[in-house]
């Protein structure tokens, strides 16, 4: 030892990682591609594409923050996936981009039985670690979905107020193309005072007039910019459903009532847990024997050509990505894209908690699972390798439901109006 210390070695310094650190060119690209994309696509989509971004670095940010308490050896933290663009190494984790934007991911050495670690490394595997840290690490990125919601609904709730369809001061805030309403003249933002000089305290007994009237022409009083205007209307006789009921072709847009800070608390929770439970309904509903035969259906009928208004309003069909940001750029003013987004991260949230392995629910099963079977002094590890063509069935079906969801929203898209 005293010879290596009296003649010191000169040795060559580690190559790096492919991909790694220098290339700031990449980072350029990247910077430009995204502006360039904002320039092309608008500002507003643009924005809704980086929420969406900044929603999928929070979730790998809960698993990261979560593994680090434990004390877990975290190497990686990549938005994205495939070759790297861009990366910078602190510490022991390397942060990057990486070149396919189809989500992020945080690396965690010791998952399961099937990772060979250093055995140095072994003590800081997730493998290793009390039942509650691997939980806390499994369960935070969906946690993290859901503190977002919250916050969100709450900045709608207090800051913008939401519509309460029963009242009586509401304007027209949607408009049918070529239907009788656009035809006659009537514009966003009139209120209907009265049809043939009846007035009627709601929207929906408005409606429920004008329905029991197909094809009949009816006299509307509308108020324009605080002047009072008359206009003779003859209604469709058939609405888009091809229902046989009078059609005028307008939606309404109801006046917006903001929450206190202590009731738009509570009202946060409650929205917050009442959308939870609807998204678990729905996703059992679209998995169902029914739900997955019906998605197929109309996959088929859109692949043939068939367009349906039973197809395009199917309020159970599956988002990609692509159509999520469409559905969202559609949407009237920022409390709505707030709202769209809120319940998108109710919806990511509950989702990654199926417990079917890849998600973050597959690995609270295992956990669960673990800790039942160990005993004092004896833990017991699953053997994850006999999971592994479930595993693969699973991916595979997250898979073409991506791509034919994906498929859907270019060919036969969803619409907000």
């Amino acid at each position: 030892m005293s010879q290596t210390q009296d003649r010191p070695q000169t040795t060559a310094p580690p190559p790096p990682a492919e991909g790694r650190g220098t290339e700031a060119w990449r980072l350029a690209l990247v910077v430009a591609a995204t502006v360039g994309f904002g320039i092309w696509a608008g500002l507003g989509t643009l924005a809704i594409v980086l929420a969406l971004v900044f929603m999928i670095f929070m979730h790998e940010l809960g698993h990261y923050v979560t593994a680090k308490a434990a004390g877990m050896k975290v190497t990686e933290f990549f938005i994205g996936f495939g070759p790297r663009l861009w990366s910078f190494q602190r510490g022991e984790t390397e942060y990057g981009l990486k070149a396919i934007p189809a989500g992020a991911y945080v690396k965690v050495i010791g998952m399961s039985n099937l990772e060979e670690v250093d055995p140095a490394d072994e003590p800081r595997t997730y493998r290793q670690q009390p039942y509650w840290r691997r939980l806390s690490v499994a369960v935070a990125g969906s946690t993290m979905h859901f503190l977002m919601a919250l916050a969100l609904v709450f900045v709608v709730l207090v800051g913008f107020g939401i519509p309460k369809p029963d009242s009586d001061n509401w304007s027209v805030g949607a408009l049918t193309e070529r239907s009788p309403a656009e035809r006659a003249g009537i514009e966003l933002g009139d209120r209907i005072v009265s049809v043939d000089g009846q007035r009627y305290a709601s929207f929906d007994d408005l409606s429920d007039e004008l329905r029991a009237n197909p094809g009949e022409e009816v006299t509307l009083e509308l108020e324009r910019d605080g002047q009072v205007r008359t206009l003779a209307v003859t209604l469709a006789d058939t609405n888009p459903a091809g229902e046989n009921v009078g059609f005028l072709g307008i939606g309404p847009e109801f006046e917006r009532v903001r929450e206190g800070l202590g009731s738009g608390v509570v009202e946060s929770f409650q929205t917050t847990g009442e959308t939870m439970w609807a998204s678990v309904r729905g996703l059992g509903s679209f998995f169902s024997p029914s739900g997955l035969s019906g998605y197929v259906d109309t996959l088929t009928a859109t692949t043939n050509g068939e367009r349906d208004a039973d197809i395009e309003d199917n309020e159970d069909r599956v988002v990609s990505i692509y159509g999520a940001v469409r559905l969202a750029s559609q949407s009237d003013g920022v409390a709505d894209v707030l709202a769209f987004l809120f319940a998108i991260n109710i919806f990511v949230g509950i989702f990654n908690l199926v417990p079917l392995l890849p998600l973050d629910g597959g690995h609270v099963a295992i956990a669960t699972y673990e800790r039942i079977r160990s005993r004092r002094g004896r833990p017991y590890h699953a053997d994850i390798s006999k999971l592994m063509p479930l595993t693969y069935a699973v991916v595979l079906l997250l898979v073409l439901v991506g791509v034919t969801s994906l498929y859907l929203d270019i060919t036969n898209p969803l619409s907000l109006q």
